[in-house]
């Protein structure tokens, strides 16, 4: 059973920085690939950044790209997301997602299998 676990949202002001984790456990995550998805209120969820666990390249948002770097622990089973810049237009609740599988539409929804339960981002204008 795959389980993701989020932290490190919170409240930061415009212009700050905030590092999300993304702990994952229960398979080898060699061949996956790992995706940082966010959802504001009232909006469709949309994606952020997308990283290939075992080549580690990546995948950005037009919106984040040059502010947030998507990265992964091997050692640690965790994928981060550091957010600098930050925007209040990056409020939203943040899921980190996984597919068992390398896939080139790494910004659909419904390609991914697991969810983890999501950490909220305030930024404060």
């Amino acid at each position: 059973q795959v389980q993701l676990v989020e932290s490190g949202g919170g409240l930061v002001q415009t212009g700050g920085s905030l590092r999300l984790s993304c702990a994952a456990s229960g398979r080898t995550f060699s061949s996956y690939t790992m995706g940082w998805f966010r959802q504001a209120p009232g909006k469709e969820r949309e994606f952020v950044a997308a990283i290939y666990w075992s080549a580690g390249s990546t995948v950005y948002a037009d919106s984040v790209k040059g502010r947030f770097t998507i990265s992964r622990d091997n050692a640690k089973n965790t994928v981060y997301l550091q957010m600098n810049s930050l925007k209040p237009e990056d409020t939203a609740v943040y899921y980190c997602a996984a597919r068992p599988a390398v896939t080139a539409r790494t910004a659909v929804v419904g390609v991914y299998d697991y969810w983890g339960q999501g950490t909220q981002v305030t930024v404060s204008s």
